[in-house]
């Protein structure tokens, strides 16, 4: 029997209620993000270990890009609704355990777990949109669902502000506990899916490489410059197994009865320029978000919820652009609507190329809004353009696949611009410093975070510290342009063809 959703149990009058359990779903998803980031000079502030920064970052998303192929395809054999209720219970778990950290070390082993989860949440939660409405439609629900991912982020820079300030930074984890409990009984009661019941193929050997192959190279790009230099023994060995067992992974794919990742799916031209360009500015999205922050307290020296409108004003940005992208994408087809996002992407990354302490929070947050429009625009028709390229059977795994270059992107930024920034800090700090300064490090940024201690430092190490920072952060950004440009290019090269509803 052909795996389709059962139009007489799994009626329009229960859409609206599965369609709030996702954006639920997709909302403490979300929020998760920003509200970690405007957080983390606090959560640094109080467990130490500035040098293991990223690595709450990284630890997230190495785990969501891992496992969000197997998801897809796990989507595709057995249903939308088991795999994400089950991804929605491990992402609860973590987030409890986050909340009771009480070292950077277990911060980062919980949030393995908490993304464990995640990777099941997104790619298919917007699956589930696929296949419960037609083209037509889902060009409209799909720009709420990236709208969604605008709003709740509106609120989590803010709210992780509020409850730094006034409460604890432990709560940031806990306010997806309600959410993430309503989102999985909506989903149970409500989501009937007619599955065939023969028995499936699961690709494990391909699970296996990929996992430790993704795992590999991004323990590379965080510790390369760090613990050892890029052209290191260490670290051309790990970079050439990982691409040894990548290449393994690429012929397990070929013979598996149900590949992970079926690469016939990148043969189409929309599907691999869309999920390229996902990666590059998954990368830009990180690059911007995880360090802004941190900018705007230690060098700015604004307080957090300062901090966390600079980055609120991105996930304005971001629903507005989504909302008209689907009658954008009906008119002018996806070339031209993408475009426009790629557009907006090169002008916010310039923004923050000049961004100075003297320009202001406000600069900033502009920067973010222009950025916001630019993510808007692409990731919207991009998803809307894959789903409708594929049928049922793989449009699970061609959602993951476009959130797994979008993860990767993102866990390249976290681990490659924070290794980037550590390595400029400390370079600046041995250049410039003095005899009464040898002994600041990378940590030593510790000390702008938290405004009584950097009220207590002697004018010459504040003034080293918040110089080596701006520097340090500014030669992210130039990579930031870099691959906003990059981005253009892949979306020039996208067919030139109407988006065609039905």
């Amino acid at each position: 029997m052909e795996n389709v959703l059962d139009k007489r149990v799994q009626d329009k009058r229960n859409r609206p209620i599965v369609l709030a359990a996702i954006i639920l779903a997709m909302f403490m998803g979300a929020i998760e993000g920003t509200i970690v980031s405007t957080a983390m000079p606090a959560i640094v502030g109080e467990l130490g270990d500035f040098s293991l920064y990223s690595w709450v970052f990284s630890s997230y998303l190495l785990m969501n890009t891992v496992t969000v192929l197997i998801y897809g395809k796990l989507a595709d054999l057995f249903g939308r609704k088991p795999v994400i209720i089950i991804g929605i219970i491990i992402f609860l778990i973590g987030s409890i355990l986050c909340g009771l950290a009480n070292s950077m070390v277990t911060l980062i082993i919980f949030r393995f777990i908490q993304g464990f989860g995640a990777g099941a949440i997104t790619p298919i939660a917007t699956t589930i949109v696929g296949d419960l409405y037609t083209k037509e439609e889902r060009a409209k629900i799909q720009g709420y669902l990236s709208s969604v991912w605008g709003i709740s982020a509106i609120l989590g820079p803010a709210l992780g502000g509020l409850l730094v300030q006034y409460v604890s930074w432990r709560f940031i984890f806990w306010i997806n506990i309600p959410l993430g409990i309503l989102a999985g009984l909506g989903i149970a009661i409500f989501l009937h899916e007619n599955i065939d019941k023969t028995k499936k193929s699961i690709d494990y050997p391909g699970a296996l490489l990929i996992g430790i192959s993704t795992s590999i190279l991004m323990f590379v790009l965080v510790e390369g410059g760090n613990r050892w230099d890029w052209l290191s023994i260490e670290i051309i060995g790990l970079l050439t197994t990982s691409l040894i067992l990548f290449f393994l992974f690429y012929l397990q794919e070929q013979k598996a009865v149900e590949p992970i990742m079926p690469f016939s799916i990148w043969k189409n031209r929309t599907i691999l320029l869309a999920n390229l360009t996902s990666f590059t500015t998954g990368i830009m999205l990180i690059g911007i978000s995880s360090f802004l922050p941190t900018f705007v307290q230690g060098v700015m020296e604004e307080s957090a919820i300062v901090a966390g409108f600079t980055l609120t004003t991105m996930s304005i940005g971001w629903p507005i652009a989504s909302t008209i992208a689907g009658p954008l994408l009906l008119k002018i087809g996806i070339r031209a609507t993408s475009f426009l996002g790629g557009i907006a992407l090169v002008i916010g990354s310039l923004m923050f190329v000049m961004l100075t302490p003297q320009a202001g929070p406000i600069w900033a947050a502009t920067g973010s809004f222009i950025i916001g429009i630019g993510m808007g625009l692409t990731n919207t028709t991009f998803i809307v353009a894959i789903q409708s390229s594929v049928s049922w059977e793989q449009r699970g795994i061609a959602t993951a696949a476009n959130s797994f270059m979008k993860n990767l992107g993102n866990t390249v930024s976290a681990a490659f611009l924070g290794g980037i920034l550590n390595s400029q800090l400390m370079n600046y700090l041995t250049n410039y410093g003095s005899a009464n300064t040898a002994g600041l490090t990378v940590d030593s940024t510790n000390l702008l975070l938290n405004k009584e201690e950097r009220d207590q430092l002697p004018g010459g190490i504040l003034h080293l510290l918040q110089e080596g920072l701006t520097y340090s952060l500014q030669t992210v950004y130039y990579v930031v342009l870099f691959l906003a440009i990059i981005s253009m290019i892949f979306i020039w090269l996208l067919p030139r063809k109407k988006y065609e509803s039905s």
